[in-house]
């Protein structure tokens, strides 16, 4: 502590202390210390933010990142397939997370919106450009058919088919769900607008779509000829000459298993039953494949005799 003399006339000294000033000095160091500190803090806090800003947007730049791939147009099958040549192989796709009414099942009826679906998938394919993106799961299905998201001339198919009221989200597995949440969104735009498929109550379920646009086709066997022409030969030669009929049941036999195995004159293979087919398509058959019948597609998914 310190003090100050100060010399007043007549003779009186005046001692004053320095303490005050001392402790004022001493608080304003502290208090210049305390706000250096916090100032710091801030400093600190508010890098750590921009860091994990930064981090958080790399992420999300990373998630976005487009791996596409060029391809050329083959045809568009349907509403939500196309087939495209790929690696000097012409592959059928299968979209992705989408799912747009029936036109082209085999036994069953063209359902409403189909044929929209069907046309307008053809009109947007068909554009100068046309690329596919993988996803990280499985890039083939049990069929064989590639699962892709569709872009043409940089705009994604799918979600062009859902805004406007074509196509449902389906079919969701992981870990192929990278535009799942946006996919929700679009879907939900057109639901909100009852835009075509969502114009009609109870029309999209979660297995698929209610009620047909026409007549189921009726399936044309063209084996059904062959067999009544075998019989009716058989019912001739019963006739002229009856000692004959075991021969003529086994001619019978032979000629129907005949027209089971091999192709018959209009291009269509017939197998007896799945064991039978698969033993030359071990994998079972497309509902493309001449081979194919509705009766050995029982779970209705355009592949007959498949092994699950």
């Amino acid at each position: 502590m310190g003090y100050v003399k100060i010399l007043l006339g007549s003779g009186f000294t005046l001692s004053l202390s320095l303490a005050a000033c001392s402790s004022n000095d001493s608080e304003k160091v502290s208090t210049e210390k305390e706000t250096s500190q916090a100032s710091t803090d801030v400093e600190k806090k508010t890098e750590q933010k921009e860091s994990t800003k930064e981090k958080t947007a790399d992420k999300s730049k990373e998630k976005d990142k487009k791996e596409l791939v060029d391809v050329t147009l083959d045809r568009a099958v349907d509403g939500d397939t196309i087939k495209v040549s790929y690696n000097r192989n012409v592959d059928t796709v299968r979209y992705l997370l989408i799912d747009t009414p029936e036109t082209k099942k085999p036994n069953s009826c063209v359902q409403p919106y189909g044929e929209d679906a069907s046309k307008r998938n053809r009109e947007l394919v068909n554009s100068d450009k046309l690329q596919l993106e993988f996803d990280k799961g499985d890039r083939t299905d049990k069929y064989g058919r590639m699962l892709a998201y569709v872009y043409a001339d940089g705009k994604s198919v799918q979600e062009t088919l859902l805004k406007e009221g074509l196509a449902r989200v389906a079919y969701v597995y992981e870990p192929n769900t990278k535009y799942l949440d946006t996919y929700k969104k679009d879907e939900q735009a057109a639901k909100d607008k009852d835009l075509k498929i969502w114009s009609k109550n109870g029309y999209v379920t979660d297995k698929g779509f209610n009620g047909c646009a026409t007549k189921p086709k009726k399936s044309v066997s063209v084996s059904k000829p062959a067999q009544k022409s075998v019989t009716t030969h058989q019912s001739e030669t019963h006739k002229s000459n009856p000692s004959n009929s075991n021969s003529s049941s086994s001619a019978s036999s032979s000629s129907s298993n005949s027209a089971q195995a091999s192709p018959s004159a209009g291009g269509t293979e017939h197998f007896a039953n799945c064991t039978e087919l698969r033993k030359k398509y071990p994998h079972g058959v497309p509902s493309t494949h001449p081979a194919y019948t509705s009766k050995m597609d029982r779970d209705n998914d355009n592949f007959a005799c498949e092994k699950n």
